[in-house]
């Protein structure tokens, strides 16, 4: 909190502690002034995680106590000219998020994993910790051989988020598949229960909801199939095309910042199979596939 203090005696204009999610638009001043309050936050956030830390010490929990320190996303500050999330393609800076995780049965610590995890893996790592079934269709994998060896347990990872780009990695190439053209909001939300963000299911998109048979995942509940997408538009920044960034390939080995989109036709095939063996393997709704043009690869 001293750092936060410090920063806004320095800063001379109008408070910006909280950015919008669109583009940079502020002052060089501005950016600075918000990366630092964000500094500050994150000093906070260490502090306290510190705490639990010494907790951990005192009541001796290091020997029977799973701890497991994580995000559910990263955040934009001015990288690639953005602030916050969901607009923009799922660069690292919001994709690779940081994962600690202390497993008393391995006893390893300060050590660095290469193998490609992902969020879902957190629920059955829990499950198998504590000795409960892993549900069948879970696409997660527990972690522990993971934490133990840096044993593999996937080749490639599919990520992203509803009515942005559909992505996909191998860990050092990622690659986002755009919508076609005239398909970008060719979108459908599958819902048991009409409710988002207020206003992002409008009253017309609403009378347009039909009875689906559901998926794999929804274990034989139907759905309501309304057309739509992720009604982006409530939450104050304007529209913006994810046909203005098109089909984008990084190699994070060699651009860590993914600032140069490569041309590798043999790579793109590649990781363009796999998307679609993954999106098969979580049940993607058909349409997906149109709107992605991959009917080819189907």
């Amino acid at each position: 909190m001293i750092l936060l203090a410090f920063c806004r005696y320095r800063y001379h204009t109008s408070l910006f502690d909280w950015p919008g999610y669109h583009e940079v638009v502020e002052t060089p001043e501005q950016v600075e002034h918000c990366i630092n309050e964000y500094r500050a936050l994150v000093t906070m956030c260490d502090t306290y995680l510190g705490k639990v830390l010494d907790m951990m010490d005192e009541y001796d929990l290091w020997k029977d106590t799973m701890l497991i320190v994580n995000t559910d996303h990263g955040f934009m500050l001015s990288q690639h000219n953005w602030w916050g999330k969901m607009m923009m393609p799922y660069y690292n800076e919001l994709a690779h998020t940081p994962l600690f995780i202390w497993d008393p049965r391995t006893g390893v610590c300060g050590e660095r994993r290469q193998a490609l995890v992902q969020t879902i893996d957190l629920a059955p790592t829990l499950l198998e910790y504590f000795g409960l079934p892993i549900p069948a269709d879970m696409e997660g994998r527990p972690l522990r051989e993971t934490i133990e060896s840096d044993k593999k347990i996937r080749d490639y990872a599919l990520f992203g988020q509803h009515g942005i780009h559909v992505n996909i990695t191998d860990g050092r190439y990622v690659y986002m598949r755009c919508p076609m053209p005239d398909k970008e909001q060719e979108l459908f939300n599958y819902v048991v229960e009409p409710t988002s963000y207020p206003g992002a299911i409008t009253v017309e998109e609403l009378k347009t909801a039909v009875l689906h048979e559901g998926f794999s995942f929804t274990k034989g509940c139907p759905m309501l199939r309304i057309k739509g997408g992720y009604g982006i538009r409530t939450l104050g920044f304007p529209p913006r095309s994810l046909m203005e960034y098109g089909t984008l390939l990084y190699d994070t080995e060699t651009d860590p910042g993914q600032e140069h989109p490569l041309e590798d036709k043999a790579t793109e095939e590649r990781m363009l199979r796999n998307m679609v063996r993954m999106m098969k393997e979580n049940d993607a709704p058909d349409e997906q596939y149109v709107r992605l043009g991959l009917e080819q690869w189907v």
